[in-house]
């Protein structure tokens, strides 16, 4: 079997457990798996990102920018953003490279049931037509396809210029792109791949909000 990142050859490790035990293969090489760096210890109860202080300024200045009525509950992310994930990242999302998505399912399904209410409706963010039709997936729905709960995609997305291409200010002052193709009374986890400044995720948890869902949170894969 080979790396599906390097795509170097998996030599796997005989040990007695898998001499036994049929045990999952590896779909990363000990080199690749080692280069991605797990979120762990002290973190922004509210967006997930490595800090000393239970909210970080990034959720306090939110905090201010919504009147203390934040739309999102929490984030939770896995991954910090780095070198390596922003390589896998860019071969899996940008040049449609399916499979690759496959290497987060295992870490992604463990680290949802501890995090989320058991009752909420899991709805991943759309990509709009255009931009659909440029990656031939979307990457937000294979992940919450990973997930032992139904998704909903109830969101659709209007076409509109890369939140990347945008200031922090142009970001805040966007128009929100959602449509909400239904509204639900249920609390919603928003699922996606990347956190970055989190305006993409509260434009949709407003919306949401302002339609009858009492509470939405986000499980993202990675928080830059």
């Amino acid at each position: 079997m080979h790396c599906l990142s390097c795509h170097e050859v998996i030599m796997p490790e005989t040990t007695w457990d898998n001499i036994f035990f049929l045990s999952k293969p590896s779909k990363l090489c000990n080199v690749c798996e080692q280069m991605l760096y797990i979120l762990q210890g002290a973190r922004c109860v509210r967006c997930s990102r490595e800090h000393a202080s239970r909210i970080c300024p990034d959720c306090r200045r939110w905090d201010r920018f919504y009147a203390e009525e934040d739309p999102l509950t929490y984030n939770f992310s896995i991954y910090w953003y780095n070198a390596k994930i922003q390589e896998i990242l860019a071969q899996w999302k940008y040049r449609g490279d399916y499979e690759l998505g496959n290497v987060f399912k295992e870490q992604f399904r463990a680290s949802f049931a501890t995090n989320f209410p058991s009752d909420a409706v899991v709805i991943p963010i759309p990509l709009s037509k255009e931009r659909l039709r440029e990656r031939a997936f979307n990457q937000a729905q294979m992940l919450a396809s990973m997930l032992p709960v139904e998704m909903n995609p109830i969101l659709a997305r209007v076409h509109s210029e890369k939140q990347s291409k945008k200031s922090r200010k142009e970001r805040l002052n966007s128009i929100n792109p959602f449509k909400l193709k239904k509204t639900i009374e249920k609390p919603a986890i928003l699922v996606d791949d990347l956190y970055t400044t989190g305006i993409t995720l509260r434009h949709a948890a407003t919306l949401l909000k302002n339609n009858g869902c009492p509470n939405v949170y986000a499980y993202t894969l990675i928080r830059a």
